[in-house]
């Protein structure tokens, strides 16, 4: 397919115009314009899989700049299922999944972060208990039946809101005036979740079968000059995962010639690890069974309004609730770093294979002292996203074009259960012997002796109750213009201003009684329900073994913590806080203008270019509430605590301005072949919990001062300085190929740094009158107890010392001495962060479509290759800066349709990728394995107007696997499972 030169030029133009909030759309409701000049854009919107890759297809090939979109196969009726699990059908995109759905996307290479999402070319807030501090957006709470088509942009343009490193996302919703006249459809859907029948009972949802119903009503009135249109949809969902993971991370690494831990025999360990090698060893080791109940709700009114033909107005309101309940119940065995036996791998990063630790038995008895831990968990979280827009796109002359664009969007996640948002109720039997792990496989073997629930029965230990709460407000406001100041040239302008909002909190109710916070007896022995371990992991390797320590209990946890409160006389403490601990807001301030130039070259060889610059400031501001620090303490030789009274809030800011430019050109080589090249430079905002204001004290400083933490709100946005090459080739109506080169070179991101401060003014009577005074005495510097014994025997009464009895063992003074006016300031090294890291990574994108002549058989596939030479070092020690998200990626989607069938075979893969450089237990990375996922979707079309569906999710029943320095050194691997789902739909 070949565009005029001239039409050429105004499809890309609308689809330019497409990241703003659907001015295109509303310029398809004017009077009749000649053929040339309708925005093609406005033809996107069709019926049937091959004509919905023929749009995308159209999309990518007419626009400035490299976009990949998806278009919906019908109003109301988009390709996937989930927003996310579509996006990863684009080269380049990769998704990381929650609860077996995609969530978040990283595109060629970088991660959820610096990715921005817009609605209708409108910045969207983002809250997520998961990620209290981050920016990335979860398109889980978005239900796809009112989205008309995603928009990825790749690279830079000068009109589009800053923060997509990666790409800038458009969701795009069905408005009236895109398609006029009535239309309107109901579809409804069971949902069978096989992972829901494979929980024990006390987590497992009632039924495994849950229904979907969506509708859609569009009409326009008065010969199109108003237009409505209602969307909704409701879908419950229950489901199940079990995983098996080092839950607390490992401990280490230590180098094999050093001391640091010291518990592997020079005789108790095959092939022990060298003098030069790194290795670690598991905190614990944990089986846990979740069942999780999702409700989500979306809705949409748009109404439109064309008072005259120059001139459409639009206002929308978007609705979104996902709400979702977890219980779940778990099995786990802590080590304590006591003798052990263990057979390793070979260096330089040796990991156990296997791995037992010997623990005492009761006397004259073969049952183990320590602890079988048995938890369990009941919470729930709400999630609500809000959005209020208004738009006006007018149009006096022909060549000349204004939008005005307006939105107000929140999304707020909380708790919604009397338990919080998170919590954790343990139990244990007192009967644990020796306790050995087997990581040869990808199932990890807890085996246990000595246990003996009847001797040593179950009793609650610990608990855990979380409150957690995150809200994002923006505030947008955009105008927009356009000139067409020649034939073949037009002149983009316009500026914005923006006030984006985040608030995270949480606060911790917990009770560190693990030893046993009552007796056995308190519990009637029919709340524990026993159960076995392996039938929940029967698809992962090595979960056969006849080692597997195979029996634990479930329970019920709103029935055990009622026992657990009553027993011990402290209901409070088994409940939320209702205050919260940390409350930190931060304030994002930003005004930008652009302006872009766009024109046609006429030259032998047809070239387009744009060339564009962004002016962009930001100021940040940010509070946070932190306990106020009020006194130092000494209290005995090198332990100086701090005394905090009531929290307070206290506020930083910060200022930056980016100057982007940026630059698009195709090349025409024939009429089905052209080149793109494209420059510029974006930025990607720090995450809210490194600009987080407010210093937070750690509770004990020594002699030589203490520690704290802080944000930094002057961090300035990561910047990266992108090249994009391609070659596309239109060989046929809806076929192509393309082959596409990038490179981002990033600087400023965030690490770590410290500085000296003096917060709260502290006075440390460290160096002060008395310290000083013994020390003239004759006391050693640095002989605290010296200087302690001098001051109490000589002081003892003065302002701020307090003497207690003498140590009976050593006679040394015991009490407390407090810091007074006139002793010194004391210093603290607060861990901030600063801009002190550079990158580069760069990758190649191959894309084919093909269809097959007129047999309704048709593929669409392609390859993601992405480097950078900055990676994780598994060998070195302490903490590292490497870029996560880092991955190869593929889909290969085979298609079949004709008057009464649709068939849609996708299997998407991901390479191994680096998700963390941080565990459970420190500086540790954590890799996430390859993985490869079937999709199947069949529609038949009973007539124009009655269809049926049947998906089948993940029917290849793949797992997900996360390992750190080494594949023995397991994090977690997890089992699910496929779900299906069977509908109809039917249009009015």
């Amino acid at each position: 397919m070949h565009y005029p030169k001239a039409r050429q030029k105004l499809i890309s133009l609308a689809v330019a115009s497409a990241c703003a909030a659907a001015a295109g759309q509303a310029l398809a409701q004017e009077a009749p314009v000649k053929a040339a000049e309708a925005p093609e854009v406005q033809s996107v919107v069709v019926t049937g899989i091959r004509q919905s890759l023929l749009s995308s297809m159209n999309l990518k090939r007419n626009s400035d700049g490299i976009v990949d979109g998806i278009v919906a196969e019908d109003i109301g009726k988009f390709p996937d299922t989930n927003l996310a699990e579509s996006l990863q059908r684009i080269s380049g995109v990769s998704i990381d999944r929650s609860i077996g759905e995609g969530s978040k996307i990283t595109v060629r290479g970088v991660g959820p972060d610096f990715n921005l999402v817009l609605l209708n070319g409108r910045q969207m807030p983002t809250s997520n208990l998961g990620d209290l501090n981050g920016r990335a957006f979860d398109f889980a709470n978005l239900a796809s039946e009112a989205i008309s088509q995603l928009q990825v942009y790749k690279t830079s343009r000068a009109e589009t809101a800053t923060g997509g490193i990666g790409a800038t996302v458009n969701v795009m919703t069905a408005r009236p005036f895109d398609r006029p006249g009535m239309h309107s459809s109901v579809g409804v859907k069971g949902v069978y979740d096989s992972t829901n029948g494979n929980l024990p009972s006390d987590v497992k949802a009632s039924k495994s079968t849950t229904p979907e119903i969506s509708g859609l009503y569009s009409n326009t009135f008065d010969n199109n000059k108003f237009g409505v249109a209602l969307t909704g949809s409701y879908q419950e969902r229950n489901l199940g995962y079990n995983t098996a993971a080092v839950s607390n991370g490992w401990k280490g690494p230590f180098r094999g010639d050093e001391n640091n831990w010291g518990t592997i025999p020079q005789d108790g360990a095959i092939n022990r690890p060298g003098p030069s090698d790194l290795y670690s060893v598991p905190q614990n080791l944990n089986y846990n069974f979740n069942g999780v109940k999702r409700q989500r709700t979306n809705a949409q009114l748009t109404l439109q309004y064309k008072p005259v033909d120059t001139l459409v107005t639009t206002l929308d309101y978007t609705y979104s609730e996902n709400k979702i309940q977890t219980k779940r119940n778990d099995l786990s065995a802590w080590f304590n770093f006591g003798p052990s036996t263990s057979s390793w791998t070979g260096g330089p990063v040796a990991s156990p294979l296997t791995y037992q630790e010997i623990i005492a038995t009761r006397p004259g008895s073969s049952v183990g002292t320590s602890d079988i831990a048995m938890g369990a968990a009941d919470f729930a979280t709400k999630t609500q996203n809000k959005s209020l827009g208004f738009n006006a796109v007018w149009k006096p002359t022909k060549d000349l074009r204004f939008e005005l664009d307006t939105h107000h969007s929140t999304a707020e996640s909380k708790a919604d259960s009397p338990f919080g948002s998170s919590n954790t109720l343990g139990t244990a039997s007192f009967s644990r012997g020796n306790t050995m792990v087997d990581f040869s496989h990808d199932f990890p073997v807890l085996s246990i002796a000595g246990a003996d629930f009847t001797a040593a029965p179950q009793q609650v230990t610990g608990s855990v109750f979380t409150n957690g709460y995150m809200k994002g407000e923006v505030d947008q406001t955009q105008v927009k213009g356009a000139w067409k100041v020649l034939e073949a040239s037009e002149l983009k302008f316009g500026a914005s201003a923006s006030e984006v909002k985040n608030r995270s909190a949480f606060s911790n109710q917990q009770r560190d009684t693990w030893g046993g916070a009552t007796k056995p007896s308190d519990y009637p022995s029919s709340v524990w329900h026993p159960q076995s371990v392996r039938q929940y992991f029967d698809h992962i390797d090595g979960s056969g073994s006849p080692s597997l320590f195979n029996q634990f209990y479930t329970f019920n946890f709103a029935q055990v913590r009622q026992l657990a409160a009553t027993a011990s006389g402290l209901p409070a403490l088994y409940l939320p806080k209702t205050t919260f601990d940390n409350d930190a807001r931060t304030t994002e301030k930003s005004n930008a203008a652009y302006i872009q130039f766009n024109t046609d070259w006429d030259t032998k060889l047809p070239i387009r270019t744009a060339i564009g610059l962004r002016y962009e400031t930001t100021d940040v501001s940010s509070t946070a509430l932190v306990p106020a620090a009020v006194g130092i303490s000494w209290v005995s030789q090198n332990e100086l605590p701090i005394t905090f009274g009531d929290p307070t809030f206290t506020t930083l800011t910060g200022k930056y301005h980016n100057l982007l430019p940026s630059f698009d050109s195709d090349i025409e080589i024939t009429p089905d072949q052209k080149i793109r090249l494209s420059l510029g430079e974006t930025i990607g905002r720090p995450r809210y919990d490194q600009i987080q204001g407010g210093t937070t004290l750690n509770s004990l400083t020594r002699a030589d001062g203490g520690t704290g933490n802080q944000g930094n709100p002057a961090l300035k946005p990561v910047k990266s300085k992108n090249l994009d090459l391609s070659y596309e080739w239109y060989y046929g109506k809806q076929n192509f190929f393309s082959l596409g080169y990038f490179r981002k070179n990033l600087e400023n991101y965030a690490g770590q740094s410290q500085f000296n401060a003096t917060p709260f003014n502290l006075h440390t009577p460290v160096g002060g009158k008395f310290w000083n005074e013994a020390l003239a005495s004759g006391c050693a510097g640095a002989d605290t107890t010296c200087i302690r014994n001098y001051i109490f025997r000589n002081h003892n009464g003065a302002p701020g010392v307090t003497r207690g009895e003498d140590d009976k063992g050593t006679g040394n003074a015991t009490g407390t001495i407090v810091g007074q006016p006139s002793d010194p300031i004391a210093n603290f090294k607060i861990n901030s962060y600063s801009n002190q890291k550079t990158a580069s990574l760069n990758g190649l994108e191959v894309n084919l479509q093909h269809m097959f002549g007129n047999s309704g058989f048709g593929v669409s596939t392609n390859y993601t290759y992405v480097h950078s030479g900055l990676k994780y070092d598994n060998a070195k020690l302490g903490e590292q800066f490497a870029l996560v998200g880092l991955s190869n990626s593929s889909n290969v989607v085979g298609i079949y349709e004709d008057k009464k069938f649709t068939a849609r075979l996708a299997y998407n893969w991901r390479g191994e990728f680096l998700s963390s450089t941080f565990d459970g237990s420190g500086p540790n990375p954590q890799y996430v394995e390859a993985y490869g996922q079937f999709d199947l979707s069949v529609g038949y079309n009973y007539n124009d107007k009655l269809s049926f569906q049947f998906e089948g999710i993940n029917m290849g029943n793949a797992i997900t696997r996360t390992h750190s320095r080494t594949k023995q050194q397991l994090e977690s691997v997890t089992q699910q499972g496929p779900r299906y789902m069977i509908g109809a739909r039917y249009k009015f």
